[in-house]
C-alpha cells in the first residue's frame, strides 16, 4: 500500500491544538444525538455561539468544519447498533473555545479509530472528503485519543482570529 497521496494529510496526533487551556476566554459545548440531524443542531449552536462572542464574520468557514467533523463522528465513529433516538447524552459532543487569536472546534465521538482521508477511488467519492475540507478551511487540526476513564477520541480544528480594531 503506497503512502505518497495519504501523507500529505495526516492529521497531528498531538495532545491538544498547541493553547493554554487555562488561557481560554470563551467555551461553549453541546451534545448530539446520535442522528443526522445532529448536523443541523451543530450548526445552529455554533452560530448562536459564534454570534454571542461577536464573531459572525468567521461564521461560514467554521460552520463548514463543524459540519464535516460532526458528519464524520456520526458517519464513522458510531457503533452500527447505537440507538438512533437518544435525545440527551449524546454520544458525540461538539466544544468551542475561544482564545484572543484563536478559535478551535472539536467534536468528541466514541471510536479510537483515527481519522481518514480516504482516497476518492476505493471509496465513495462523497465520503473522505470532509478531511480535505477541514484541512483547506481550518489553519490546522488534529486529533487525539481520550485520557483515563473517557472512551474515543477528539477531532480539533484551529482557526487564526483577526484580532479586534484591524
Amino acid at each position: 500500500m503506497g503512502t505518497n497521496g495519504s501523507t500529505m494529510l495526516q492529521p497531528l496526533r498531538q495532545g491538544l491544538p498547541p493553547l493554554d487551556p487555562a488561557a481560554v476566554s470563551n467555551a461553549a459545548s453541546c451534545a448530539l444525538p446520535p442522528r443526522y440531524e445532529a448536523v443541523r443542531e451543530a450548526r445552529r449552536f455554533t452560530r448562536r455561539t459564534l454570534d454571542g462572542w461577536d464573531m459572525d464574520d468567521r461564521f461560514d468557514d467554521v460552520c463548514l468544519v463543524v459540519s464535516e467533523l460532526v458528519t464524520n463522528a456520526l458517519r464513522h465513529a458510531l457503533p452500527a447498533d447505537t440507538p438512533r433516538h437518544e435525545e440527551r447524552n449524546g454520544p458525540v459532543r461538539l466544544h468551542l473555545m475561544r482564545w484572543t487569536e484563536r478559535l478551535v472546534c472539536a467534536v468528541r465521538d466514541p471510536s479510537h479509530d483515527s481519522p481518514v482521508a480516504r482516497e476518492t477511488d476505493d471509496f465513495s467519492a462523497e465520503s473522505g472528503r470532509g478531511l480535505f475540507l477541514v484541512d483547506s478551511f481550518s489553519d490546522s487540526w488534529g486529533w487525539h485519543p481520550l485520557a483515563g476513564t473517557l472512551n474515543g477520541k477528539v477531532v480539533w480544528a484551529l482557526f487564526r482570529l483577526q484580532p479586534h480594531g484591524e
